[in-house]
Formats: C-alpha cells, sequence, structure tokens
C-alpha cells in the first residue's frame, strides 16, 4: 500500500527487527533496463540533431534549435494525457503502444528528407517517450516496497544519470567516425531492443490480480485532475524551478565553454555529474525513506545553489568539472527526491495521474529555459545568466518549504 504524506506525519516510521522487503525484483530490474534504453536513445540524439538540421538541411539556428527541441514539445503535449490513459487502459498495454511508435520513429529518422519532416518526426517521438517513460516508472514503482520507496525510486534514476553520462559523448563519437545514418541506425537497434524487453515486462502475480480489480471500477471522465494531480502540482512547481535551472545549464554549457575557453572541463561536465550520483544516490534513497524528504532536498539545494554560482565565475576547467559534480549532487538528488514525494502524494490507482504530473512540471521547467534564459544570456551574458540561476535555486528552497517542507 503507498505510504502518504499524511500517513507518515501521523504515523511516524520506526524502527523494527522485520526483514527488509525485496527491492530488486525481475519486473524492477527488467523495468529499469527497458527506461535506461528510451533515455539512451533520448540523449544519442538530442546532442547531435541540431548539427544535423544545420548540415543536412541548411537550417537557422532558430530552426535547428527548434528541430532538437521539437521533441520537448511532443513529451510535453505527451504528459497531459498520459497519465489519465495509463490509469484508464493500463500499465502494460500503454508501454507496448508506445515503445511501437518510439520503434517507428526511429526508423523514419532515415527517410527524413526536410527539415519539417524532422521536426514532425522529433515531435512524435518526444509524444511517445512520454508515454513510455511514465508507463515504466509506474510499472516500477508498483514493484517498489513502500517502505523502500525513495530508496528504489533512486535506483531507478539511475538510468537517466548513466544514459546522461554515456548517451551524448556516444553520440558525438558516432557522428564523428561514422555517419549520421550510423547513428539513426544505433538509434533503431536500441528502440527495437526496449521494445522486445517490453514484450517480456510484467507485473507480479498479485499486481495483476490488483490491476484486474481497478478495472471493475468505473473511471471517471477526463478532467483537469487527469493532467494535473492537485496532491502533485505542489512538488511540481518545485521541479519547475529545479528543471528551468538545469536546462539552463545543458542548453548553454557549450556556447559558454567556447567563450570561456574551458572546453576540456565542458566535456567532462557530465562524466562529473554521474560518478558523485551513482555513489551518493543509493544512501540518499535510504535516507529519504529513515528521515523524511526535507534533509534531502535541502542537501540537493545545497549542492545546486553553488554549482550554478561556481559557473557563473568559472574560469578554469577544474571549476567546470567541480560544477559538474555539484549538478549531479543538487539535480540528480533532488529529482528522484521528488519522484519519491509524487508517487507516495496519490493513491495506487492514480499512480500514473501523479508521475505524469510530476513530469509534466519538470518538461515545462526545462522547455522554457533555454527560451527565458536565450534572452537574457543575449543581454548580460552567461556569467549572468548562471547567477540568475543560482538565485532561482535559492528562491525553489524558499517555495519547497511553504508548499512541502514545513509539513513534511
Amino acid at each position: 500500500m503507498t505510504v502518504h504524506s499524511d500517513e507518515r506525519e501521523t504515523h511516524p516510521r520506526e524502527p523494527d527487527s522485520t526483514p527488509r522487503e525485496r527491492l530488486i525484483t525481475p519486473t524492477f530490474v527488467l523495468a529499469w533496463v527497458v527506461n535506461f534504453l528510451q533515455y539512451l536513445l533520448f540523449y544519442l540524439l538530442v546532442t547531435t540533431i541540431a548539427l544535423y538540421a544545420v548540415r543536412e538541411f541548411a537550417a537557422s539556428q532558430t530552426a535547428s534549435g527548434l528541430a532538437a527541441s521539437s521533441f520537448v514539445i511532443g513529451a510535453t503535449v505527451g504528459r497531459i494525457f498520459c497519465g489519465y490513459v495509463i490509469d484508464t487502459l493500463g500499465k502494460r498495454p500503454v508501454l507496448l503502444v508506445s515503445a511501437i511508435i518510439v520503434t517507428l520513429t526511429s526508423v523514419l529518422y532515415l527517410w527524413v528528407d526536410s527539415l519539417v519532416l524532422l521536426i514532425a518526426v522529433r515531435t512524435v517521438h518526444g509524444f511517445a517517450y512520454a508515454f513510455a517513460s511514465t508507463a515504466l516508472m509506474a510499472i516500477a514503482q508498483t514493484a517498489i516496497p513502500s517502505r523502500r520507496r525513495a530508496e528504489g525510486t533512486g535506483y531507478f534514476a539511475l538510468t537517466s544519470t548513466l544514459a546522461t553520462a554515456v548517451g551524448p559523448a556516444l553520440g558525438l563519437a558516432l557522428v564523428g567516425a561514422f555517419t549520421y545514418e550510423i547513428l539513426f541506425i544505433a538509434s533503431l537497434a536500441l528502440a527495437v531492443l526496449a521494445l522486445v524487453l517490453s514484450i517480456f515486462l510484467r507485473p507480479s502475480a498479485a499486481r495483476r490480480r490488483a490491476m484486474a480489480a481497478e478495472k471493475k471500477t468505473t473511471r471517471p471522465r477526463f478532467s483537469f485532475r487527469d493532467i494535473a494531480h492537485p496532491a502533485v502540482a505542489p512538488i511540481g512547481g518545485f521541479m519547475l524551478l529545479v528543471g528551468l535551472c538545469y536546462g539552463g545549464v545543458i542548453t548553454y554549457l557549450n556556447g559558454y565553454a567556447v567563450e570561456r575557453d574551458v572546453l576540456a572541463g565542458a566535456g567532462l561536465f557530465f562524466l562529473a555529474y554521474a560518478v558523485p550520483v551513482l555513489l551518493m544516490r543509493p544512501l540518499l534513497g535510504r535516507l529519504q525513506d529513515r528521515r523524511g524528504d526535507n534533509i534531502v532536498i535541502y542537501l540537493g539545494l545545497a549542492f545546486f545553489a553553488p554549482a550554478m554560482g561556481l559557473l557563473a565565475v568559472a574560469t578554469a576547467d577544474w571549476h567546470i568539472v567541480v560544477a559538474g559534480a555539484l549538478t549531479g549532487l543538487g539535480y540528480g538528488t533532488l529529482m528522484p527526491a521528488c519522484q519519491a514525494i509524487a508517487v507516495n502524494a496519490v493513491p495506487r490507482e492514480k499512480l500514473g495521474t501523479g508521475i505524469s504530473t510530476l513530469f509534466l512540471f519538470m518538461d515545462v521547467g526545462f522547455g522554457l529555459g533555454p527560451v527565458l534564459l536565450g534572452a537574457l544570456v543575449a543581454a548580460t551574458g552567461y556569467a549572468t545568466m548562471y547567477a540568475a540561476l543560482a538565485g532561482v535555486v535559492i528562491f525553489a528552497a524558499v517555495f519547497y518549504f511553504a508548499v512541502h517542507g514545513r509539513r513534511a
């Protein structure tokens, strides 16, 4: 049974001698692998599509940026509906259909012959990805014991961390050593493998019985609550602010590195991001399960704000590497911690809606960040932008305390 935040306040957890419930199950492991493949496919293309649009279709900087960000646009639209669809039709059917669509769009990358078609394919890919990633998270959450919610969510979130560390570098390496056609073939291979593994991904027998019972209940008509669940909206607003900051980091890091002549440091940024996350995330998940949300959220914010501040004043490669590590301990801590909060805030039958609500807010922040911050960069420069983002992180801490922290 899902443990809600109000239940946690009323009935504090006490240490006991009962055996810990099993976390690593076949369902969890298979969902982890499929989710990693979906994230890897995303990061494999996100760093290369803009340049592909310029080289292949002579696109302007604005148009090439749209070719890259159209994926996020499609994903954001998908988040509006995927929670309701998953809760209504079921997690596994939605996962299989979305995995098929992702595979078909991966085929279309090989046939694209115009910028308009490329943008359309990216948008559909993002739309299907929203359904697939939300369904996978929902399936994984059904396999995670409620007493180990944050720990299990942290392990599951490592899929995106590993993909962040591997995907961009692998995409650039494939383009540099071979051609974009080889890149798209590699992307298709990942999509096909994810689809095949998804076919074997099934909830446990007990969970299937519970799902069958849920399907017998009357489903309400689609409403605003199915787009943004009220219980998740507050922590979603917090993640919108955090996502805006992270979107600014990854969008403008390369341009900033060229201006400051710290390209070597920028090349190691995501590796530096991944290493501390891989080391610390399991410990932080257990800490959140035992001591509550606040200690982990405030710890993540305490790392994230200095990361933005260091980027604002960086003049050497090692500054960028340290900022990458701090970003990992900051954003890499906050994202799975907030996912656990969102899951605990909704009943099990609304799991898909709760997860999609949080992802919707994150996508909005991630998508709005480059647009809003681009004007700031043009007017004041990168240093001012990153200093402003440090201020946004501090404001996010105040916002978190107001909407969740003072009650957690």
